[in-house]
């Protein structure tokens, strides 16, 4: 069975959930233990405290610590610390007080020698029971003299162990050293240690439940956007180029979002530009057509003679319809990447001058003045065919959509990092509306640069198509002559 996504995200939020809560438990018992058994050690040393004033206390009875090397057993009575606390009499504690001599005090309790007797020979030492004392601190303890050496003890203590220090009026005389506490022992120590143990695992399943759902929320909370989108998608390649997505995000899904809405929008302006251009086409193949139908029928039936006139009018609707393919075929070159062109360092300025001279007689015709401002070396590396198509092609737009009598300007200029061509012309000029769409194909302002002027509106699609190829800009702004300026910018020789 496949999973879907959100149900893998869950499981992914689950898992690291599960991983973080027992390593966070794992660590927190760690530390806990450690912790405890530290303060465990912190509280033998505080019990210690008033040992090291009783070990004193018989050091300056006994002058040295030999009374604890020949009787060791005396080590565990100087170091409990029940001694300190009042205990339960029993029956055995007041025979041992009436049969004591008045003013002497009570045998001691068990087979233990008294303070005064006589040390013991060094073969029963060894078999002499061990010191009494408190259970949980004897087997970790040791009792080293002013040098260091031990005197009674476990041996095996580690010489970097917590110690008490054991003083004489201020004189360092020996060295309580207890050693860490390996583990937990004492069944309250132990009790306590499951019950945090317990009170762990109760918290962690609680956060443990409240993390699957919080992972459930978010899977599902994620991915609705996404199936969004999905469904966007879906509509998108069904056709449906009008669906949009509703940008309630601030991260990266909703800027996903926001691309989507905008290609959609990209889309559905490509299909009706695509629409229109088809119905554009259309109408400008029909018209010339129409003519040359309407002309060849009226010298079939004898409505018109085949003069010349006639024959050169038909000449000119052919050449029209020539025209309009052409354009129509080097646009089709140029979408493909198609057009050829063969880049060298060229003058500018020359350029312009040769294709101004070319148009000069039509311009001339049209009741048009010309004004050239040509600065000199201006150079930039370009196709010398494709820049004279731009340059005729600016200039013809300017021709054709002027009226008379106007000026032409054409203005040719170095800039840094490059030059720029300047065509403008005077009245009529263009709505500031139109002037985005005027590189668009096909596209023409209806009601001061009509039809009638002439041209299918793919001009200056062609520059537009020019001036890109050669990693230029161009645009189109209003002229100081009352007119259209377009303003072409192009690379230097070495950019």
């Amino acid at each position: 069975m496949r999973l879907r996504l959100w149900q893998r995200l869950f499981i992914a939020f689950a898992t690291l959930s599960v991983l973080a809560l027992a390593s966070l438990a794992a660590w927190q018992q760690h530390a806990f233990r450690r912790g405890f058994l530290g303060y465990l050690d912190e509280v033998a040393l505080q019990r210690l405290q008033p040992a090291s004033v009783r070990l004193a206390s018989a050091y300056t009875e006994h002058g040295s610590w030999e009374f604890l090397r020949d009787h060791p057993e005396r080590f565990g009575e100087l170091v409990d610390d029940r001694r300190d606390r009042p205990l339960p009499r029993g029956p055995d504690d007041s025979e041992r007080e009436r049969a004591a001599p008045p003013g002497e005090p009570p045998p001691p309790p068990d087979d233990r020698p008294p303070p005064d007797a006589p040390p013991l020979p060094r073969d029963q030492r060894a078999r002499h029971p061990p010191p009494h004392g408190p259970p949980d601190l004897m087997p970790r303890l040791v009792l080293l003299d002013a040098s260091g050496v031990r005197v009674v003890g476990n041996p095996n203590v580690p010489p970097d162990s917590p110690a008490v220090a054991v003083e004489q009026d201020g004189r360092h005389i020996g060295t309580l050293r207890l050693a860490p506490q390996p583990q937990l022992s004492d069944a309250v120590d132990l009790a306590f240690a499951r019950a945090q143990l317990g009170n762990a695992l109760l918290a962690a399943l609680g956060v443990l439940a409240a993390a699957l759902l919080v992972a459930f929320a978010l899977a599902r909370g994620l991915l609705k956007p996404v199936r969004a989108l999905a469904d966007g998608t879906r509509a998108l390649a069904a056709g449906d180029f009008a669906r949009r997505l509703a940008v309630e995000r601030g991260d990266e899904l909703g800027a996903l979002a926001g691309d989507f809405n905008h290609l959609a929008a990209t889309l559905e302006q490509h299909r009706d530009a695509r629409r229109r251009w088809g119905a554009d086409i259309a109408h400008e193949l029909r018209t010339p057509l129409s003519i040359l139908r309407g002309e060849i029928q009226a010298l079939q039936d004898g409505v018109r003679a085949p003069t010349a006139a006639a024959l050169d009018s038909l000449n000119a609707e052919c050449e029209r319809l020539g025209t309009l393919i052409e354009d129509l075929y080097q646009l089709s070159l140029a979408d493909a990447g198609a057009l050829e062109y063969r880049f060298e360092t060229l003058d500018l300025g020359e350029l312009a001058r040769d294709a101004l001279e070319a148009q000069q007689r039509a311009c001339a015709d049209a009741g048009l003045a010309i004004e050239l401002e040509i600065d000199a070396d201006v150079t930039v590396r370009g196709d010398p065919r494709r820049l004279t198509q731009l340059v005729d092609n600016l200039i013809a737009n300017a021709r054709r959509y002027t009226d008379a009598p106007g000026r032409i300007r054409v203005e040719v200029a170095a800039q840094r990092g490059g030059a720029s061509l300047v065509v403008e012309d005077s009245a009529p000029g263009v709505p500031a509306a139109a002037l985005p769409r005027l590189f668009e194909r096909l596209f023409r302002v209806e009601d001061s640069r009509s039809r009638a002027a002439g041209g299918a509106g793919l001009g200056l699609a062609i520059c537009r198509a020019i001036v890109e190829a050669h990693g230029g800009r161009i645009a189109a702004s209003p002229s100081p002559l009352g007119g259209l300026r377009i303003t072409v910018e192009l690379p230097e020789a070495d950019a």
